[in-house]
């Protein structure tokens, strides 16, 4: 059914799927609160950090007040025995892998204002369209054809874009695959990075196969997410915050958090992320599947990258990491082509598990129009806009292997059961065959010369640690992750442990 705008506006919140996850009438985000934790937790003893960094290290999340008192550690020496506890956490819980995957912009058009947006209804300057499903599949081919197996589709919130809408170019993403030079490819996770919507609709996502839904509340601090956005279904900001909630209560056991640091006080950010994973947990025993933490960029038609006092610089961006790590030890962390390749460098060993590459973020950007940057038709400008072949093989001379597996959604380990692996450091274990199994799959479909040249080395050494890995040999796993090898190698694909 199409709708105008204003039917669109009037009939998308529903007070109800607000209200019964409140409690006292009030959310689980109190400004004051905050900051009253951050004060009590001023200069934290050495001995008391480093016992916080143990708790990380055993993959616990931590309390508020532990979070509070990274975020005040002034020791550089002390951030430093915390970078490289971020880095063993994510390595005990995610092993030596990084997946990669790439963002589909299918929508422009939008109803909300936010000041820092390119999509801003307010920004003349935009050039808007929505893809039809024709158009997404042609986008959708031309990322297979790059070797990309996981997408992040994302939508501006407008009755062109609504959940029948969405449903529909998920479905249209699994339907293609493309050739290769050994078979075929085809996206086999659609991920979805879209507004908030009710129970009755995100249902609707659920059974067109959504993998995780993901929103960001953008700005915890309920002040300043009113500044921010003056007008539009986003003002409202509960509806906003208890998106994952509804989420979750509508089927989809997979959601992903996030704040757009340098629109308020990074620490508090962070804290209001740590309050975020504990609602999720206390309500539903699953916590974020993955934490992202994008920094302001430019944007056309507005300045607010410039002007905002709480710009995010290199340093706090690479403590805010760390924290954010330690304080949610199990949740994935997304590293974004927002940032340039050297912050992605700097940022990826702090405990990063996901980036994406080969980026594009205009409408219709990957089929259509050159690799330049068009400022008219983006969300904001890319710090990093390398090839996927070549973000590959920085990570092969970086000594890490690039993960395309999907396979844990389809084999169920999601929702709880995901959560129960990754604490106790087992779903590493079977991610770790899977990156093997679909890293040789990409290097033999797409990769360049020298990319395979380099990332021989970092197989051959994977391969030996699983070898001599007593969990694969007690579990009986080595003689199916041998043949799966040689299958893949012979030109069969989409094998999956």
């Amino acid at each position: 059914m199409v709708r105008t705008v204003k039917e669109f506006m009037r009939g998308t919140i529903k007070q109800n799927e607000i209200d019964k996850y409140l409690t006292g009438g009030k959310d689980f985000i109190n400004d004051g609160g905050i900051f009253e934790r951050i004060a009590a937790n001023r200069n934290p003893e050495k001995s008391r950090i480093r016992d916080i960094i143990t708790k990380a290290r055993a993959i616990e999340r931590l309390d508020p007040d532990e979070t509070a008192a990274i975020l005040n550690v002034t020791d550089e020496d002390l951030w430093e025995e915390m970078a490289q506890a971020a880095g063993d956490v994510k390595r005990k819980v995610y092993d030596n892998r990084i997946i990669t995957f790439a963002p589909l912009y299918c929508s422009n058009l939008c109803v909300n204002n936010c000041l820092y947006c390119g999509f801003r209804t307010g920004n003349e300057k935009e050039r808007r369209r929505t893809l039809t499903i024709d158009e997404v599949k042609k986008e959708a081919e031309a990322i297979a054809k790059i070797g990309h197996k996981r997408l992040i589709m994302v939508y501006g919130e407008h009755p062109s874009s609504d959940a029948e809408y969405i449903a529909e170019t998920i479905e249209a993403v699994y339907s293609v695959s493309v050739k290769t030079r050994h078979g075929s490819a085809q996206i086999r996770r659609a991920n979805i990075n879209a507004a908030p919507m009710s129970i009755e609709n995100f249902k609707k996502l659920w059974k067109a196969g959504i993998g995780t839904f993901q929103v960001f509340q953008e700005t915890y601090h309920h002040g300043r997410y009113a500044e921010l956005h003056p007008s539009g279904i986003k003002a409202d900001y509960r509806w906003r915050l208890y998106a994952l909630h509804r989420a979750l209560d509508a089927g989809i056991d997979d959601v992903a958090i996030g704040a757009l640091f340098g629109l308020y006080d990074w620490r508090f950010e962070v804290m209001g992320m740590v309050y975020h994973a504990i609602d999720l947990e206390n309500r539903f025993g699953i916590g974020p599947h993955t934490v992202s933490f994008p920094r302001l960029n430019p944007a056309e038609g507005n300045g607010l990258h410039s002007q905002s006092p709480y710009r995010v610089t290199d340093d706090d961006f690479r403590k805010l990491v760390i924290a954010i790590r330690l304080s949610i030890p199990y949740a994935g962390m997304i590293v974004t082509a927002r940032e340039s390749a050297e912050m992605r460098r700097k940022i990826i060993p702090l405990g990063c598990t996901q980036t994406d590459a080969s980026t594009r973020i205009g409408i219709g950007a990957y089929s259509e129009t050159p690799l330049e940057q068009e400022a008219d038709n983006q969300q904001f400008i890319l710090g990093d806009t390398r090839s996927l072949d070549e973000v590959v093989r920085e990570f092969a001379d970086m000594g890490l292997i690039t993960s395309f597996c999907t396979a844990g959604y389809r084999c169920g380990r999601t929702g709880d059961k995901i959560m129960k692996l990754l604490k106790s450091g087992v779903e590493g274990k079977f991610c770790k065959l899977n990156a093997v199994l679909t890293y040789k799959e990409w290097l033999d479909d797409f990769a360049s010369g020298e990319t395979i040249r380099a990332s021989e080395k970092v197989i051959l050494k994977e391969i030996d640690q699983i070898k001599n890995d007593p969990f694969y040999q007690n579990k009986k796993l080595l003689a199916t992750f041998d043949d799966y090898l040689k299958r893949i190698t012979d030109g069969e694909r989409d094998l999956y442990i």
